[in-house]
């Protein structure tokens, strides 16, 4: 059964850039990124992004993208000049909202600090600075290309600039670390004062060295200690758990992944981008379909002219829906209101009353507010949660 038509929208729209090239691949990094043999082909990668981009426009469906976030791999590997030439080919292509929140993703050892203020003078607004960790014997064994001194110094430089949305990426739970480590990691993050901290835990991925050959990680019952010290630290910072890993000051959360968390619509082009487009043929139809589909991985193939930027698509079954959403909006701190669910998947909240009474009657899900929300243990064990939408 399909949920009043009338009441869907079409969700917000961004817009995600992938940049796919690193100076080292790090040894616990399971992202589409490839270490630099020779030059970059900056110019002729940046045209196919544009090509990519018309490919994709008539999935815009006429709406604005309200924001674009620009990752990797090491996107500021690549020049402000070509950002600039890339974001003002785009706006002659889409509209962007005013003040669209444009994010770069910087690597501390991968930019000249002179590049700062042409990312800004480009347009970009936002920056997401990988520190990782402030020790630097940690950091050489994440394998880093960086050092502690070099944070500090993207973080001034960044601000000299006028940069006043900064976010810093902080691990946790790294080879041998110990809580007093880990909470000085934390403290020294928010003694920069950035607006932003994504603060995460080290999990072995399928496909990377560290998974290979395992380095020696805290034990589980340290690591939940960790976390549970360093929520009171942020908290007692005036940082806003909002999400499982995202902390902000106010009015400071990253508006490009709440869409990816509320379930909103995003084109995504570079080597093995994703995207996620929500269809309606006609508000008072009931062709309502969500597909997701995905750019080829190597930049090489990326790159040749005889070979197609997709790679593969998958419509999601009507069956899905409700999991896919809830992968997604369960992770606020917040949750979603239950109008959320109904606009974005097309299906009324009764069609899955079964779920969330057994998740209610287990203690892993709760109404707070007139929202729907995982609990504080449902929070702890989020994957068994989701289970339960299977």
């Amino acid at each position: 059964m399909i949920a009043n038509m009338s009441d869907i929208r079409l969700p917000p729209l961004s817009l995600y850039i992938h940049i796919p090239w690193c100076i080292k691949k790090c040894p616990y990094c399971d992202f589409n990124s490839h270490a630099i043999h020779n030059d970059i082909p900056e110019k002729k990668y940046l045209d196919s992004l544009l090509k990519d981009l018309d490919q994709d426009l008539k999935y815009a469906q006429g709406r604005p993208i309200n924001s674009i976030f620009i990752g990797g791999g090491t996107p500021s590997l690549f020049s402000p000049q070509g950002f600039s030439y890339l974001l003002n080919s785009i706006k002659q292509k889409l509209e962007i909202v005013e003040n669209a929140e444009i994010t770069i993703e910087a690597n501390p050892g991968a930019t000249e600090q002179k590049n700062y203020s042409g990312y800004l003078d480009a347009g970009i607004n936002r920056l997401s600075i990988g520190a990782q960790s402030f020790s630097d014997q940690k950091l050489k064994s994440l394998g880093r290309i960086h050092s502690s001194t070099e944070v500090f110094k993207a973080v001034d430089s960044a601000r000299d600039a006028g940069f006043n949305q900064i976010n810093l990426d902080l691990m946790f739970g790294l080879p041998e670390q110990t809580l007093k480590e880990a909470l000085k990691d934390l403290e020294t993050a928010i003694n920069l004062s950035p607006q932003h901290v994504s603060w995460y835990q080290l999990t072995l991925e399928p496909n990377t060295a560290f998974y290979s050959s395992p380095p020696r990680l805290p034990a589980d019952d340290n690591v939940f200690e960790i976390q549970k010290e360093g929520l009171d630290v942020l908290s007692d910072n005036g940082y806003k758990r909002y999400e499982i890993s995202a902390y902000a000051k106010k009015n400071c959360q990253s508006r490009h992944n709440l869409n990816y968390w509320q379930f909103g619509d995003y084109l995504g082009i570079g080597a093995g981008a994703h995207s996620k487009i929500t269809q309606i043929d006609d508000i008072n139809s009931t062709v309502f379909s969500i597909t997701r589909y995905w750019k080829t991985r190597a930049p090489g193939d990326y790159l040749d002219v005889n070979k197609a930027f997709l790679a593969d698509s998958k419509t999601i079954p009507d069956n899905e829906l409700a999991l896919e959403f809830m992968m997604n909006a369960l992770r606020l701190s917040g949750g979603f209101d239950p109008e959320l669910f109904e606009k974005r998947t097309g299906k009324p909240l009764n069609s899955i009353t079964k779920q969330l009474d057994l998740a209610q009657e287990k203690g892993v899900l709760i109404q707070s507010q007139g929202n729907i929300k995982a609990s504080e243990l449902g929070y702890l064990y989020l994957n068994d949660l989701l289970q339960i939408f299977l």
